[in-house]
């Protein structure tokens, strides 16, 4: 009597196996742009969108009421020959100019303090951040007070030492530079910043430098500074991109004044839009805007490569 063989089924050829991994790879493609839907639907339907809507708009006349009207480059043409336009662009290059290198400085400094050794360290990192994540229109509500003419903290303080405070303000010389001062309010998010890049750095870097008989201003511009220069870049394109698009201060404190003193680019656009109904002529202003953020990052980034070091990449000569 024989015994029964068991019989094997055959396995699959490679064809069949190609066929199941691509069916799978599938899979998780498809799952993957399920579960990145949201964002992208929000992504066409909220900016996208609006973004290409506006570019249609900008070469039409539009007051939100009537039809909007083709009108070709006549907006840009009336933006170019606008006062308050460059008015409004110099406020605002001044604005950024000064206030970015300001928190670049003043947000290193703070990170160097906070990462060494000292009591109450993370009180300290936590009262840095903590205002940097309060609301905009409360912050300069706080602001306005403070810059009083009358009853303000700074002149209250100012007048103890005998000195007549200024109408921060009210005088077209110090209203832009009191905004700048306020920015300062924000530093903390960058310190934050700051300091994981400065935790970043190999402790071995400086032993060796100690070795050689480096002091620390030698050790802070050889190897600090080198090394930091990524997070540098970084802050520096973020900063201008936000310093370029300054609306909430001058909205609430100033409204463009005096003497169209803090009258920033993004307030004008909105005054054009909203107040006098020239929807045309404000998305030219936008687009205009978009263009010259962009040049400008662009012009950044190829700079980046002379002076930004990146570990394993050569500097260009």
């Amino acid at each position: 009597m024989t015994s029964a063989v068991p019989t094997v089924p055959p396995s699959p050829g490679p064809a069949a196996a190609r066929h199941s991994s691509s069916r799978r790879a599938l899979q998780r493609n498809l799952e993957g742009w399920l579960f990145a839907s949201p964002w992208i639907i929000g992504f066409f339907l909220w900016t996208l969108g609006p973004m290409l809507a506006s570019l249609v708009i900008a070469f039409t006349k539009w007051d939100l009421i009537t039809a909007p009207t083709y009108i070709g480059l006549d907006n840009f043409r009336t933006l170019a020959n606008d006062s308050l336009t460059w008015q409004s662009l110099k406020v605002t290059l001044v604005y950024a100019v000064t206030s970015v290198p300001l928190h670049i400085v003043f947000g290193m400094v703070l990170a160097l303090m906070l990462n060494t050794h000292i009591r109450g360290q993370r009180f300290y990192r936590t009262a840095f951040y903590l205002p940097s994540v309060l609301s905009g229109v409360a912050v300069a509500l706080l602001w306005r007070w403070l810059f009083s003419t009358e009853f303000g903290l700074f002149n209250v303080l100012l007048s103890y030492a005998g000195i007549t405070g200024p109408s921060w303000l009210g005088d077209p010389k110090w209203a832009l530079p009191s905004l700048v001062l306020m920015s300062l309010w924000g530093v903390g998010a960058g310190t934050i910043i700051y300091l994981a890049g400065l935790q970043g750095i190999p402790t071995d870097l400086y032993e060796a430098a100690e070795v050689d008989g480096a002091n620390g201003w030698r050790q802070f511009w050889s190897i600090t500074v080198p090394m930091m220069t990524p997070v540098l870049f970084f802050q520096l394109v973020t900063g201008i991109i936000f310093a370029l698009q300054v609306f909430t201060q001058a909205f609430i404190m100033t409204s463009g004044g005096p003497n169209n003193a803090t009258l920033f680019y993004l307030l004008y656009l909105y005054r054009n839009a909203f107040e006098y109904f020239r929807m045309g002529y404000a998305s030219a202003l936008a687009w205009v805007l978009f263009v010259f953020i962009l040049v400008l990052t662009l012009i950044l980034y190829r700079s980046s490569g002379y002076w930004v070091y990146y570990e394993g990449e050569e500097k260009k000569a």
